[in-house]
């Protein structure tokens, strides 16, 4: 009992297990199968056979986060003046395969928060629930093709995490219900989805999907030919959402997202570029917004820590006049919740940000970064918002667009496969839009983490 939880023979030399993967659903260990196969201490748990050939296997893993956060003037304000918070995450799955056919995968969360001034707030703390349940068929399959139908409460991820992100940075990750159709084939990796995201309620099974919001989309990547290591992304994404919130009002919205995204890695150099287009009605009246982010890097490969120079460039719209009904605020659907670091105090709506990145590596599993990042208004006729879209600040009061700058100093260590340990520290400055229109104390934050995977 003991070699199976352990896994491997005694004196074997094989190939490292391939590491953790952000999607655990997305992880495959049918290879496991093969006697000679690649692994690590508790790998017997990902492969444990339900019948004597070994096609019906059952796999088990969990995730488990421990954070401590501390802010000093949160959101700017004068009360509190500090705010110490723990917060706990605990996540469990099981994933059931059948003759490589089939998937039954069920995942449990527990999310908890100790400390925080006024409570925990709306992804801090889910005490217990299902964060994703799905059946998956795979009625085609061979060599690198294969064609996906997943039918359940899901994460979906996609790109970069702009728009589509599992909100790894808060405590409690998004979900959605619905169907996820996704096909791999002739080098292309296509999707067809339609979900209704999955609401964070903090007691126990008590999650249900919001049915004020629905959710669809097509989403394609191809490598290019053209560029040694690059990729294209070409998504259209439609929401629904009768309950949406801005500085112009509240109303029924619905958006149609269509975009593209230009990456890859042509050494020493890297990039990502994205643009997206937006229309729709929002409270019965046109609706039209845009976005395009850039992030581009030069690795000095052969110098001492491999330093990493890189520059993030960002612009989203905002409403040019609240008096007109039309809407022109970009709205990023699901986005990571730590858009800008882990201090989170905005989202990427209506703003312009320039952010170079200074990222060394001491050794192999080390990675230590330094950051500064300016925000500005896109437009002054909008206001300020947060990484959850609510609006944090209205536009009157002030006509400026400078809003401030964060610094951010990270350090990333991975500790083997199974253990990482993450600090980081910012301070935001307030600049003159917060000056003219409310507090504006300067934020201070601190965090740490444990986090540990099996």
């Amino acid at each position: 009992m003991l070699a199976l939880l352990v896994g491997g023979r005694a004196g074997a030399q094989a190939p490292s297990p391939p590491p953790f993967k952000m999607l655990r659903a997305e992880e495959d260990y049918r290879y496991l199968r093969a006697p000679d196969a690649p692994r690590a201490p508790l790998d017997g748990l990902k492969y444990l056979p339900l019948d004597e050939e070994g096609s019906v296997f059952l796999s088990l893993g969990g995730d488990l986060r421990q954070r401590v956060e501390y802010y000093r003037h949160p959101e700017w304000a004068e009360i509190p003046a500090t705010d110490t918070a723990w917060l706990q995450r605990y996540m469990l799955h099981g994933d059931v395969w059948l003759w490589d056919r089939a998937r039954v995968f069920l995942q449990l969360k527990s999310g908890w928060t100790i400390g925080r001034y006024g409570g925990p707030g709306p992804t801090d703390e889910d005490r217990l629930d299902v964060h994703q349940a799905f059946v998956e068929a795979r009625p085609w399959e061979r060599e690198d093709e294969v064609l996906q139908v997943r039918l359940g409460r899901q994460e979906l991820q996609f790109g970069s995490a702009r728009l589509v992100s599992v909100r790894e940075g808060p405590n409690v990750r998004l979900s959605f219900d619905g169907v996820h159709t996704r096909l791999r084939a002739h080098r292309w990796d296509l999707s067809a989805f339609a979900v209704r995201p999955v609401a964070t309620n903090p007691g126990v099974f008590d999650d249900g999907r919001l049915r004020t919001q629905g959710f669809w989309g097509l989403y394609a990547v191809h490598p290019l030919p053209v560029l040694s290591g690059g990729s294209v992304d070409l998504y259209y994404l439609g929401r629904t959402n009768s309950e949406a919130r801005y500085a112009q009002g509240e109303g029924r919205e619905q958006r149609h997202s269509f975009g593209t995204r230009w990456w890859g890695r042509s050494r020493p150099w890297d990039y990502n570029l994205e643009a997206v287009v937006q229309v729709g009605r929002f409270s019965g009246a046109p609706l039209f917004a845009w976005t395009v982010a850039s992030d581009t890097g030069f690795t000095f490969e052969h110098s001492p820590l491999s330093p990493r120079l890189g520059v993030m460039a960002d612009i989203a719209s905002g409403d040019p006049d609240a008096e007109d009904p039309s809407l022109g605020t970009f709205n990023p659907l699901f986005p990571r919740g730590s858009y800008f670091g882990e201090i989170a105090l905005l989202g990427p709506y209506n703003f312009m940000d320039l952010h170079p990145v200074l990222r060394l590596h001491p050794s192999a599993s080390l990675v230590l970064s330094a950051e500064w990042t300016g925000f500005w208004r896109q437009r002054v006729e909008d206001g300020l918002y947060g990484p959850s879209g609510a609006l944090v600040r209205p536009p009157a009061g002030s006509s400026s667009r400078w809003v401030g700058h964060q610094v951010n100093f990270v350090a990333d260590w991975t500790l083997g496969r199974h253990m990482n340990v993450y600090a980081t520290a910012s301070r935001f400055f307030a600049g003159t839009f917060l000056r003219q229109t409310g507090s504006s104390r300067d934020v201070d934050f601190l965090q740490a983490e444990v986090s540990l995977r099996f």
